[in-house]
């Protein structure tokens, strides 16, 4: 075995940063061996958090909040989720979407610390050596991304390791997955970013980016490396510019997914479930026109195909109540241009030798009873179309899901006012709740973090040797059943942001089952629990900052906590 280096050790200890938590006791300190590391009072979380909110405020820009965040992630991690927890609402969009992404445009300016690991195709041969340098020993889960697609922003290169870190916060503060145990991480593979790669400040390599064979050897070489080091780890894909290559070479064969594709569509489906369920129109008679035909589109309507046919269609049936438009116009097999590979599936047949070449044209001859927006375009969904939408349809359903806010096809506010506010309305960025005709009116949001946090924890905790089609499939199906009777009442198509910890043990409860209908769990002890001792099972692992100082206290008291809190 090799031996590990002392400063390897330490910087071990230096991620254990919440050995440095005010509200540890003098004894506990002691027994960490921090004490006189920290000032000496011991101090209440309200005190903790109050001070941090404070700090948090006087910071004057987006990018200085998140700044601080992170910092406080990395020297005061408990701290940091349960502010995160508490006022998740509040907090959310300065540790991911929408900051993160200025943070990424600017991640070789204000780097300031190691966050995460960094792979360069200069390691291939070598990965699994690169990975020996991580200083936790066990990892459950990780985001992995190459840069080359960051949320609207293009290819960033290494600059988009604000994605994983990002992402993994959630999967911490919404999943209760523990943050220990995931790793965020971002392989070099060069960026097609002339500009990025200019610039004297850029961390990355200096090179165009590698060919699709270069690609997927190293992909290899990473996927064997990872699943060798930490059996069992859940490997998450994000923000890849051709995303279907990994998912079609690596799904059935490692436990994976990609949340661009299978995430958002999932989140998207449970919302086009209890949108349905409200609009009257029979599953038969539901026609649906996407404003975009990325690789996200694509997977939205793919798992809403799914939908269609569990309630009685059949695939071609399915399919068809499908119209894509893309900067050409509707998708159609004889428009006379290559189509690529991901819009055949949808791509139109029977227009009858006719070509519509703007949204408006295909809405007119659609006449959709569900609008989804895709397309980055913001306002395209103009005034013109939601209120044809509103005159076709009762309920129209109109989810406009790009972000940020800019790139979002049409506001709640427009879509209220030119539907006489009877539409259902689900977007990609956030939205105020408005008053219309007397009543607060609150939108929904299609966020993925709704999903993906219930996926992981389902996957790890199930140990799943893959992630099926049907998990994902289930996370969608279980999040649409996961509103408290107000929200229905309210006619909400999402929970409310703030029960995500309950919507992710739902989530996770779904996931799992549908792992041991497909046969792919390991963890064979849960496979005969009841719902209710399932829930229970479920909660107990998940990660909770506030109990963590508990948790020292009763080992240095001798009530025998290990300080091993693994899932598994």
């Amino acid at each position: 075995m090799a031996t590990i280096h002392p400063s390897a050790q330490a910087r071990e200890a230096a991620m254990n940063t919440g050995d440095y938590d005010m509200g540890l006791s003098t004894a506990a300190r002691k027994h960490l061996n921090t004490y006189g590391l920290t000032p000496p009072t011991v101090e209440d979380y309200k005190t903790q958090a109050t001070r941090c909110l404070k700090q948090l405020e006087r910071k004057s820009t987006s990018i200085d909040k998140y700044l601080y965040l992170s910092g406080l992630r990395n020297t005061n991690v408990h701290l940091f989720y349960r502010l995160a927890i508490d006022h998740l609402k509040a907090l959310t969009p300065l540790i991911y979407t929408p900051v993160v992404g200025e943070a990424c445009i600017k991640w070789s300016e204000i780097y300031l610390q190691p966050e995460g690991m960094y792979l360069s195709f200069s390691d291939r041969g070598n990965i699994k050596a690169v990975l020996d340098n991580w200083p936790q020993k066990q990892v459950e889960m990780t985001v992995v991304t190459d840069g080359s697609r960051i949320l609207g922003l293009g290819d960033l290169g290494i600059n988009g390791m604000g994605i994983p870190v990002g992402k993994l916060s959630l999967y911490s503060a919404c999943g209760g997955i523990r943050p220990d145990a995931t790793l965020p991480l971002t392989v070099d593979l060069g960026t097609g970013n002339q500009a990025l790669r200019e610039d004297p400040l850029y961390m990355g390599s200096r090179r165009g980016k590698v060919s699709p064979q270069e690609e997927a050897d190293y992909l290899d070489e990473l996927m064997e490396a990872l699943v060798e080091k930490w059996p069992g780890i859940v490997i998450q894909f994000e923000d890849w510019k051709n995303p279907f290559p990994s998912l079609e070479r690596y799904q059935g064969k490692y436990t994976m997914f990609n949340d661009d594709i299978q995430g958002t569509g999932a989140v998207i489906l449970a919302g086009i479930i209890n949108a349905v369920k409200s609009n009257g129109v029979a599953i038969k008679d539901q026609r649906a026109v996407l404003m975009g035909a990325g690789s996200a589109a694509v997977g939205v309507a793919k798992q809403i195909v799914q939908f269609f046919m569990n309630e009685g269609l059949s695939e071609d049936e399915a399919r068809r109540c499908f119209s894509l438009v893309d900067t050409k116009g509707l998708v159609t097999n004889d428009r006379g241009d290559k189509l690529a590979d991901h819009k055949i599936y949808f791509s139109r047949d029977d227009n009858m030798g006719k070509q519509f070449k703007t949204l408006t044209e295909v809405v007119e001859y659609v006449k959709p009873t569900i609008l989804l927006g895709l397309s980055t375009i913001g306002g395209v969904f103009d005034s013109d179309i939601l209120t044809k939408m509103g005159q076709w349809n009762k309920y129209p359903i109109i989810f406009p899901l790009s972000n940020p806010s800019d790139n979002s096809e049409c506001s709640f506010e427009d879509a209220m006012k030119c539907t006489e506010g009877r539409v259902l309305f689900a977007s990609g960025s956030p939205y105020p709740s408005i008053e219309f005709d007397g009543k607060l009116q609150t939108p929904g949001q299609g966020n993925n973090m709704y999903v993906f946090p219930g996926i992981g924890l389902g996957s790890i905790l199930s140990k799943a040797i893959t992630i099926t089609q049907s998990m994902i499939y289930a996370s969608a199906t279980s999040l649409s059943t996961a509103l408290n009777k107000k929200e229905i009442a309210d006619g909400w198509l999402y929970p409310e942001i703030g029960r995500i910890r309950d919507v992710s043990v739902v989530v996770a409860m779904g996931v799992i089952r549908a792992a041991q209908e497909a046969g792919v769990d390991r963890e064979v002890r849960i496979r005969n629990m009841k719902d209710e001792e399932l829930e229970k099972w479920v909660r107990s692992r998940m990660y909770d900052p506030h109990a963590e100082v508990a948790k020292v206290e009763k080992e240095v008291h001798g009530k025998g906590v290990s300080t091993n809190h693994s899932h598994l």
